[in-house]
């Protein structure tokens, strides 16, 4: 490709490069980027956040619904801002 240098002037990652060098289809899913993805919330998931949410979101002392929530979160290695983001998306 007579203009890959355009792409040189932005910042890449190092998968993108690895992709440019070795072509575009080179990255095969599980590999670079995509191996970081954190898992699909299952419907059974999604049930028992809705639950736990339900739980402490009206308990009196707590202001912290979130702490109370992944301390209870029978889904080891989620991390607070993936509970977050799923309670809004829900």
């Amino acid at each position: 490709n007579k203009k890959a240098f355009v792409e040189l002037l932005f910042w890449k990652s190092p998968a993108a490069v690895r992709e440019m060098t070795e072509g575009y289809s080179s990255l095969r899913e599980g590999e670079g980027a995509g191996r970081s993805r954190v898992p699909p919330w299952t419907p059974q998931q999604e049930q028992e956040l809705r639950e736990l949410y339900w739980k402490y979101k009206e308990v009196e002392g707590s202001e912290d619904v979130i702490a109370a929530i992944l301390a209870h979160l029978p889904a080891p290695g989620r991390t607070r801002r993936q509970v977050v983001k799923q309670l809004v998306r829900l």
